[in-house]
């Protein structure tokens, strides 16, 4: 950190918080209606986020009074958990929740409409059934690590990848045992919170990250989990069936603010390779670099993006390498050029199968004649098998017997869930943040109205003769990006109530920021305003040829004059 930095209100907060307590636990007695900001702000390195519901917003009488809700996000490493665990979230969300649970773009679970009464409850619940934690899912630490979450067997490769998520998951968890003391023990043990031991925080120090930090395995051929779009991303190198190393990269980041040029998405940039053995140590240096120089005082700064910008990657490179005390490895000249999505039947490897279901948007819910909730438990409590999240917010099923897909089939239809065959690739591609009502950051809806726009474009693609082109769009309420929405070949990034600024010119494989098409498009317009765009590419690409990567080729300029009309941007 500079020496001329000032510290913003929150990193006092942090380094004042008795590594991480504050008054958390105080504030859990039932005579206090929320949370204060303070503890609202320490609450989120606990894995949770004090909300409302915005729709009761503005009633009047009781309604007119916030009623306050908390989400709370399971941390699930490379997304790998029991059928148990699972079933666990499914029971909570229908105990304390509000009946969904849902699956998060980056391999998570997220439970909405908790009430703060029940808050320890929950934690205890995920603790105790679903063997898992929400500490470290949220707020200025690492977050969530990715991985490619395909279960094939006898494959060293994958296994060492999955093993590699744990492992860093597991060295990059705050030391801190404010969570332990809060929210699992029980009222009267021997240690009290009151009882404030520090201990050591040998990565983080006393005030933790200058902002929240994500990372992300992936292999060339199958890039399914985005690792371009964070802070950190690990490309596996492979050869003769192991793996020989990482390419890293470094700076990736979809969050950026309205009208503030100095904030931007960026995809990473490669820095070097490491060695398996040298992947950990490696990593945490890139993160006490971070650490140690990240703007600690206007946190629209603080990513390692904004640092690359400031230093260059070779400045960056050089610190990196002195907190390692070597130079980082030649890193492999292959990029990331292929996505699978995981779904449907596949072959696992060892004679079994695994099921990819799309589960729309995450959200695993009861509604209308498709009982997705009904469906997946019903199919875990008969084959109680493990299962993957995928960061497509979708659902891996392992395991399964050549002799059970049959009845697994007649489950889910029975059900009126579709096979993932029956769907298109865009439907598949898909993903979409939450938003309204319950995110406080949104200004409009994005999971509520993914389904038209999906259905607008897919009408488009259509009426080509395109119905099964590869084409991935991301929707987000607003510009900070949770569901990678500058990266695709489409993006939706809300700017108004029912208005979306459209990018495009992504790809699948998110290996390049999109431009902006078109601003303030409505809801309804977003088909007919991509039309255009398809016919031409559908005369005009390349063999082989993507929608993103063609509408990167033509340019801004050239996509408006063939749309025959004129484009907006934001001022």
């Amino acid at each position: 950190m500079s020496e001329t930095q000032k510290l913003s209100k929150i990193e006092i907060l942090k380094e004042n918080s008795r590594q991480l307590r504050g008054t958390l636990a105080e504030e859990l007695a039932p005579s206090v209606d929320a949370f204060n900001d303070d503890n609202a702000n320490l609450l989120k390195l606990h894995g949770m986020y004090q909300q409302d519901d915005r729709d009761t917003r503005g009633g009047k009488g009781e309604d007119a009074k916030k009623r306050v809700i908390i989400m709370v996000r399971t941390r699930i490493p490379g997304g790998k958990m029991t059928a148990a665990g699972l079933l666990a979230e499914l029971d909570l969300c229908d105990e304390f929740g509000n009946g969904t649970l849902r699956i998060t773009s980056r391999q998570g679970l997220q439970l909405h409409g908790v009430l703060k009464d029940n808050l320890k409850a929950v934690v205890r619940g995920i603790t105790d059934r679903v063997q898992l934690t929400t500490w470290g899912a949220c707020g200025d630490v690492n977050r969530n690590v990715m991985c490619c979450p395909a279960p094939y067997r006898n494959s060293k490769v994958h296994d060492d990848m999955q093993a590699l998520a744990y492992t860093l998951a597991e060295h990059f968890k705050s030391r801190s045992t404010a969570y332990r003391e809060i929210w699992l023990n029980d009222d009267g043990e021997e240690t009290k919170v009151a009882e404030f031991k520090p201990v050591e925080e040998p990565i983080y120090g006393d005030r933790y990250l200058p902002r929240k930090f994500k990372m992300g395995i992936a292999l060339p051929e199958d890039n399914c989990v985005d690792i371009l779009t964070y802070d950190l991303g690990l490309l596996a190198i492979a050869e003769g069936g192991r793996i020989q190393g990482y390419n890293i990269y470094v700076g990736g980041g979809q969050g950026m603010t309205p009208g503030n040029k100095k904030t931007f998405p960026a995809v990473g940039q490669k820095i070097g390779f490491a060695f398996p053995e040298d992947v950990v140590e490696t990593v945490e240096a890139i993160v006490k670099v971070w650490r140690d120089f990240g703007n600690r005082e206007d946190r629209k700064q603080a990513r390692i993006k904004y640092l690359l910008r400031d230093w260059g990657i070779d400045q960056f490179k050089a610190y990196v390498e002195e907190y390692l005390g070597r130079s980082l490895g030649v890193s492999h000249p292959i990029e990331p050029y292929g996505v699978d999505d995981h779904l449907g039947w596949r072959e696992q490897g060892d004679g079994k199968w695994y099921l990819g279901i799309n589960v729309d948007n995450g959200r695993i819910k009861d509604e209308g004649e498709v009982r997705m909730k009904s469906a997946i438990r019903a199919l875990l409590a008969k084959y109680p098998r493990e299962v993957r999240l995928t960061a497509l917010q979708s659902l891996i099923i392992c395991d399964i017997e050549e002799s059970e897909r049959a009845d697994i089939d007649a489950i889910l239809k029975a059900h009126g869930v579709q096979a993932a065959e029956e769907q298109s690739p865009l439907r598949r591609l898909a993903i979409a943040c939450p938003a309204l009502p319950t995110c406080g950051l949104s200004v409009t809806d994005s999971e509520r109205v993914m389904p038209q726009a999906v259905a607008q474009i897919q009408a488009e693609l259509d009426k080509l003769g395109m119905s099964n082109e590869p084409l991935a769009v991301h929707m987000t309420g607003c510009p900070n990006g949770c569901a990678r929405p500058y990266s695709p070949d489409i993006g939706l990034v809300g700017k108004a109530r029912g208005k979306y600024t459209m990018y495009v010119g992504g790809n699948v494989v998110g290996a390049r920021i999109g431009f902006i098409y078109k601003d303030m498009v409505p809801l309804e317009e977003i088909g007919q305003t991509v039309a255009p765009l398809l016919s031409y590419f559908q005369r005009s690409r390349f063999p082989g040829e993507t929608f993103g990567d063609f509408c990167y080729r033509m340019g801004l300029e050239d996509l408006t004059a063939a749309a025959g009309g004129v484009t907006t941007t934001p001022a």
